[in-house]
């Protein structure tokens, strides 16, 4: 099976059969309706998935690359903070009139800062550090700026990433690996699209610095799955999964910045069952 399903099976029955209940608590999420949404959660947890070996995308129901890819180049490469300019709808139930989530997500990863070689925003200060001192232990990203979370439509959930590079016995390239910190996830709605996401990022920017992809490590302080969504939890981790598909990223783009939606592929990805529909979202 992929080994996408198979972390996604074990951290789903772990939460089901070990996670604590905030029912009954006070909680910010509602449903639309605006019954509380509770949820069964786990602390604490990690996952590791070897970009090397595979793909880390689930068989168990469809997760749609290109859109996840959209939306981590609208973040990273756009910079936006815009729904207008993003190809997808998932962020319109946070967007004002003009279509802003505020000074979150896009709006952070431009914002530039000052070192002694120069002026960079927080993507291209990884890439330079990358390309020019990649044994750093300083290359990260963060969007969580408290002095901006009140004009923030939503606070950042994955909000930092940190990047580290190996160099494996008797390889002459070096191999890159990153870990995703993420303060809060709706397992079924998000995980494997946060994680299809960020291994993009990885491979993209392990491609324009000349590396090797190494691990994605995800560490997820809050993973709960929301009450409403329990019994659709249960029949998706009964579903026989299958291999994992090949991925494929275009080898001619050595810029990050000509990156697109289209620059992705898979090979070979087919869905153990239907994708599931109508999914309810707390807000």
């Amino acid at each position: 099976m992929s080994r996408a399903d198979e972390i996604f099976i074990n951290m789903c029955k772990d939460i089901l059969e070990n996670g604590t209940s905030t029912e009954g608590e006070k909680v910010r999420p509602h449903w639309p309706d605006g019954t509380p949404a509770y949820t069964i959660k786990k602390f604490g947890v990690v996952n590791r998935y070897d970009l090397s070996k595979e793909f880390p995308i689930m068989t168990l129901r469809k997760t749609a690359l290109k859109s996840a890819t959209d939306e981590i180049l609208w973040i990273y490469q756009k910079k936006s903070n815009n729904i207008h300019d993003l190809n997808s709808h998932i962020w319109d139930e946070w967007a004002d009139e003009t279509g802003s989530i505020g000074k979150a997500y896009g709006y952070q990863i431009g914002q530039k800062s000052i070192y002694k070689e120069g002026e960079f925003d927080q993507i291209d200060r990884v890439i330079y550090d990358l390309k020019n001192n990649p044994f750093s232990r300083r290359i990260m990203t963060n969007t969580y700026v408290f002095s901006d979370l009140h004009e923030m439509n939503l606070y950042p959930c994955a909000y930092s990433v940190t990047y580290n590079v190996t160099q494996k016995k008797g390889e002459d390239k070096l191999t890159l690996n990153a870990i995703l910190n993420q303060r809060s996830q709706d397992v079924l709605a998000a995980n494997n699209w946060n994680v299809v996401q960020y291994a993009v990022l990885v491979h993209m920017l392990a491609q324009v610095c000349d590396m090797n992809v190494g691990e994605l490590v995800h560490v997820i302080a809050d993973a709960h799955i929301y009450d409403r969504h329990v019994p659709l939890i249960k029949e998706l981790i009964e579903r026989k999964p299958l291999p994992a598909p090949k991925f494929h990223l275009n080898p001619d783009i050595k810029d990050f910045y000509e990156f697109t939606r289209n620059d992705v592929s898979l090979e070979g990805y087919e869905v153990a069952g239907e994708q599931l529909k109508d999914i309810p979202i707390a807000i």
